[in-house]
């Protein structure tokens, strides 16, 4: 979709985190975004727009990895009502089937708008003539129109990485038309799953002038283009590195330290209420009070990495779920030999690899996903 040096990714994130310290160094950030996208950055010397993950003032742009980085500014303001108000708190449970209700205040929504434009006009300044600029996810859904209108010449694409709900939940939204309309302003728009890409022709028909045949809406004299196009992983780097001697050494080392001869089941998930991991805790408990699983044969190794902790929601499911690993390790377990070892935190690739290895049985049970990466490492 890019000539050489012409590419723009324009996402929430920039793909580095900063070490902490004073002379804190830039490095890749972990996960399947930065994964898929950054060789095709390198490859045409392209650039990446996001924000820094802090409040105040950014960095200049910079050069990390082979890709320029050209970070945003959000205050401790936006941060509340752009991305853990309007973002996390009614978008992302909206377009996850309302497991949590959405809240929704007009402030957040105009922070939302500042947020939105003021990523709009970075890359408007930035992009040369012709540009492709490919903008990513929720939290940026209004970016393609306002860039539409400040350069008309950019080929612009956009890629939602969650579920887009149905009519009857999307109808919900205060600014719904506003919403399509920002995505109708891409030339190609990307889900995960054909049925985001149903719902989003018969919503843009529902609540816009836009007119859709299969694959292509046609919205105020432009054809846009629109599709499932679902993510995956870099397969040859798990495969490689699961055939490696230190993988397998580090994987019988963790079967031998928590299995003890017993079977392993695994989870591994952001903490998150679409993951469902409170209820598949529930339901492990339940096997074992029925006396389906013995304790003494089976247990459960549940990651959960830290996500959006100053989320009310978040912080809620954080503590059920100590609580219910608290109550069956208490129940269940015997001296040394926990039934649920739980760890809230993130894992590199080279410790969560073996633990995929060492693991006879991986649970992957979101309740709502886009597309969910795990069961695909773990099959690698």
């Amino acid at each position: 979709m890019a000539d050489a040096g012409s590419l723009i990714v324009v996402a929430n994130r920039l793909p580095v985190r900063r070490t902490r310290g004073s002379g804190g160094e830039w490095l890749t950030s972990p996960g399947g975004l930065v994964s898929a996208l950054s060789p095709a950055l390198r490859e045409v010397h392209g650039s990446w727009i996001g924000w820094t993950g802090v409040a105040g003032a950014v960095p200049k742009p910079f050069d990390h990895d082979g890709i320029r980085n050209v970070p945003v500014e959000l205050s401790a303001r936006e941060i509340e009502d752009h991305y853990e108000g309007l973002s996390n708190s009614a978008l992302w449970p909206l377009y996850h089937g309302c497991l949590r209700p959405p809240e929704y205040h007009r402030h957040w929504w105009r922070s939302h708008v500042a947020v939105n434009g003021r990523f709009a006009q970075c890359a408007a300044e930035l992009a040369p003539p012709g540009a492709s600029v490919w903008v990513q996810d929720y939290h940026l859904q209004l970016v393609p129109g306002m860039l539409r209108a400040l350069r008309p010449d950019l080929r612009i694409g956009f890629f939602l990485h969650i579920p887009f709900p149905p009519r009857e939940l999307f109808a919900q939204l205060p600014w719904r038309q506003q919403v399509l309309e920002g995505l109708l302003g891409a030339d190609l728009v990307g889900f995960q799953a054909a049925l985001g890409a149903r719902n989003f022709r018969a919503l843009v028909e529902r609540f816009t002038d836009g007119r859709g045949e299969r694959g292509v809406i046609n919205f105020r004299g432009r054809e846009v283009r629109y599709g499932h196009f679902p993510i995956s992983i870099d397969f040859e780097a798990f495969d490689t590195q699961a055939h490696t001697d230190a993988a397998r050494q580090r994987s019988a080392e963790i079967h031998d330290q928590i299995g003890d001869g017993r079977r392993i089941l695994l989870g591994v998930d952001r903490l998150d209420y679409t993951k469902g991991i409170d209820i598949r805790i529930r339901a492990f408990r339940e096997l074992l009070a029925s006396g389906a699983i013995d304790p003494h044969e089976c247990i459960l190794v549940q990651q959960a990495v830290p996500s959006r902790e100053h989320v009310g929601a978040y912080q809620e499911l954080k503590a059920e779920v100590e609580r219910q690993v608290g109550e069956i390790n208490g129940e269940f377990a015997t001296l040394g030999a926990p039934v649920v070892h739980y760890l809230h935190k993130s894992l590199p690739q080279d410790e969560l690899v073996p633990l995929y290895m060492a693991a006879d049985a991986m649970l992957v049970t979101p309740l709502r996903d886009g597309m969910n990466l795990v069961a695909k490492e773990y099959v690698a």
